[in-house]
């Protein structure tokens, strides 16, 4: 019984790091999009001051990283 507590109590420990995490990568990822926007909107100002017509925009790279989230706990789940 004092092991199956101890495991229990592990357990919620792990839970709640485990959402502390996810709420940190949240706001890193909010940042991200932030800094990502405004980098766009001076590469965009810099080719129109420039008379560029090419499209000046960066890859999004949280598409690769939502999918390997996706990815990983689909398999931690089997």
């Amino acid at each position: 019984m004092e092991r199956l507590n101890k495991l229990y109590m592990q357990n919620c420990y792990i839970i709640q790091e485990n959402e502390k995490l996810r709420k940190k990568a949240q706001l890193l990822n909010q940042e991200n999009q932030q800094l990502r926007s405004e980098l766009n909107q001076k590469l965009s100002s810099k080719g129109k001051q420039k008379g560029n017509a090419a499209s000046t925009s960066l890859p999004d790279l949280n598409l690769n990283l939502s999918t390997s989230a996706q990815n990983a706990s689909s398999s931690t789940n089997s």
